[in-house]
């Protein structure tokens, strides 16, 4: 069969759309027509900055995906026909690291768009074990489209909540609330904490006030650092925390976001690195020792949590349709440029059209 996509043929450059020819899929393979494929800031950081792909160009990117099983292996064909998630990273689910319970560091790992062709196209080719089925029937209002994001951005941020050991009455600030930012906010909510979102963006803040997702919200533009120590203090105690054990989750993927993350180490704080910064930060690495403070990272979601990341979603508990927006896959590169003038603050999702087909 074959598949169109927009192709990366160099660093800077325009996407181009072109065709290609799919072989049929070996054992291990799966065939997803894409549904919905997320744009996350990662691919602006492939497509604009040369942070590296590990696949040789021309590749088609795009991570978050959501699709239809159209044919499979022969040890997958039961797939055939279903609704799927692809998680972004995929582990070989083999190894020694994957039956060692560290299946985030797999080497054999898959994350399309970067070691494959991914989702900025009309299909894609994927390891069949790690798909998530998606049931047919979901709640009103929340589409097939909308669940791209539970690849990335959402499950990313479930799985830095559940391994930072958040539960309730414990006290979450979420810096940066764009993309994982905002479901890390609501996830940490739905686990029982009370919840800071930080961020420069009021319209992203006041999103989440309107959909009741954070207990409270902070603009931190033109405060500096003591000015927002000073305030998350003031929220730590309303909600009854102190000044010990915050959770803090770094979502921003930006210089400012990082110091300011790192500054609000407090005794026994754990800090959760999940934005992606290419360049370097100034921190006082002793500040984690002086405070028997934790910090760790996150690299996408082991698929074994997929299943109970999509309920949080399904049974409402986490909203997603509020936080993205739905444009025609033919116009990613239009989209693209509007991310870079920071124009859309939603999580954008491109979902087929006419202008991709095939004839």
């Amino acid at each position: 069969m074959r598949v169109r996509g927009f192709e990366m043929r160099a660093v800077r450059e325009p996407l181009v759309l072109a065709e290609r020819e799919l072989l049929p899929p070996v054992a291990g393979e799966a065939v997803v027509e894409v549904l919905g494929c997320g744009i996350c800031h990662t691919d602006l950081g492939f497509l604009d900055d040369g942070v590296p792909v590990r696949h040789a160009l021309p590749l088609v990117l795009g991570h978050e995906i959501v699709g239809r099983v159209v044919d499979a292996g022969p040890d997958a064909r039961a797939l055939i026909g279903s609704d799927v998630i692809v998680p972004a990273v995929m582990a070989c689910g083999r190894c020694a690291l994957c039956t060692s319970g560290k299946a985030e560091i797999c080497r054999a790992q898959v994350f399309p768009g970067c070691d494959v062709h991914g989702g900025f196209a009309t299909h894609v080719v994927v390891p069949a074990h790690a798909l998530c089925r998606v049931p047919a029937e979901r709640p009103a209002g929340l589409e097939l489209a909308h669940l791209a994001v539970v690849a990335d951005a959402l499950s990313t941020a479930y799985a830095a909540v559940k391994k930072s050991g958040l539960g309730a009455g414990s006290f979450a600030v979420v810096v940066g609330t764009g993309g994982v930012g905002g479901f890390a906010a609501q996830i940490a909510r739905a686990r029982g904490a009370k919840v800071l979102a930080l961020d420069v963006d009021e319209k992203r803040l006041a999103r989440l006030e309107a959909e009741g997702c954070v207990d409270w919200t902070l603009s931190v533009r033109g405060l500096d650092a003591k000015a927002v120590r000073k305030a998350v203090r003031e929220r730590a105690h309303a909600a009854g925390a102190g000044d010990t054990c915050w959770h803090i989750f770094e979502t921003s993927g930006s210089a400012p976001g990082q110091e300011t993350a790192f500054s609000l180490l407090t005794h026994g704080a754990v800090l959760s690195v999940v934005g992606y910064h290419a360049g370097s930060v100034n921190l006082r690495l002793s500040n984690l020792m002086a405070f028997a403070a934790r910090a760790e990272g996150t690299w996408g979601c082991p698929a074994e949590l997929f299943p109970e990341c999509l309920a949080l979603v399904l049974d409402g508990r986490v909203k997603v349709a509020p936080f993205v927006e739905v444009h025609p896959m033919s116009e990613l590169p239009s989209v693209l440029d509007r991310m870079r003038r920071h124009e859309i603050t939603a999580r954008p999702v491109m979902i087929p059209d006419r202008a991709m087909a095939i004839d």
